[in-house]
C-alpha cells in the first residue's frame, strides 16, 4: 500500500531538516497529522511567514527583516569591533553572554573542503567589504573550536593579514571540538575577554 502522494511530499519536506531521517520524519508526519493539526497549521503558517518576511542584514549578513537588523541600526554599540560567527544561534549566544559590545558577522556557514563548501559559499567576499569600511579597528574571530571553525578562523585571519585591522581570535577556554551555541555563558564570555591577537595592524 502506498501513501497519499501529498502525505508523501510531507515526508520528503521534513526530510530536509538536519538529523530527521525518513522514519522521524514520517512520525513527525503523522503526529502533525493525527495529534496537532493546530500544531501543524502554525508550523506552516510560521514558514510561510518567515519564507516571505525574512532576508539577509545588509551589514552583518544575519536574519531580518529589514535591511538592517536591530543591532546594526544600533549606534551606541561600538563600531570599531566586528566579531565574526558561523551562525544566527552564535551571535544570540554571546548577546545572552553580555561580553560583547560591538558589532558582528554571520557567515551562514564555515568552511569545510570535504563537504565541498569553500569560502564563497561563507561569504567571505561580502565580510572583507563589510570590515574595510574604515570604522572597524579589530576583527574578532569566533568560530567554533571544530575542525571546520578552525580552518575558517585561518581563512579569515589570512584575509585581513596586511589589511591594517587587529585580528584576535576567542581564547580557548572553549573545549577543542566545541560550537558557541552549546557553551554555557560563562565559558563564552570569559573566551571573549581573554581573546589571543593574531594579527597586529602595522599604523607607522
Amino acid at each position: 500500500m502506498k501513501n497519499p502522494p501529498s502525505l508523501d511530499q510531507l515526508i520528503a519536506a521534513l526530510k530536509v531538516l538536519p538529523g530527521v531521517g525518513p522514519k522521524s520524519a514520517q512520525r513527525m508526519a503523522f503526529h502533525l497529522l493525527q495529534r496537532d493539526r493546530g500544531g501543524a497549521g502554525r508550523l506552516a503558517r510560521a514558514l510561510d511567514g518567515a519564507l516571505a518576511n525574512l532576508t539577509h542584514c545588509d551589514r552583518c549578513n544575519t536574519f531580518s527583516e529589514a535591511a538592517l537588523c536591530n543591532l546594526c541600526a544600533d549606534e551606541e554599540r561600538r563600531q570599531d569591533q566586528l566579531c565574526i560567527v558561523e551562525m544566527p544561534a552564535d551571535l544570540l549566544m554571546l548577546e545572552q553572554a553580555r561580553c560583547y559590545d560591538g558589532l558582528y558577522f554571520v557567515l551562514m556557514g564555515r568552511i569545510s573542503p570535504l563537504d565541498g563548501i569553500g569560502p564563497r559559499d561563507v561569504n567571505l567576499d561580502k565580510l572583507l567589504v563589510r570590515a574595510l569600511d574604515e570604522r572597524v579597528r579589530e576583527v574578532i574571530i569566533a568560530t567554533n573550536f571544530t575542525s571546520e571553525g578552525e580552518v575558517t578562523a585561518h581563512m579569515i585571519s589570512e584575509l585581513f593579514k596586511d589589511r591594517g585591522i587587529e585580528v584576535s581570535r576567542i581564547a580557548r577556554g572553549m573545549p577543542v571540538g566545541g560550537e558557541l551555541e552549546y557553551v554555557d555563558l560563562g565559558t563564552l564570555a570569559q573566551a571573549v575577554h581573554e581573546r589571543r591577537r593574531l594579527a597586529t595592524p602595522d599604523r607607522g
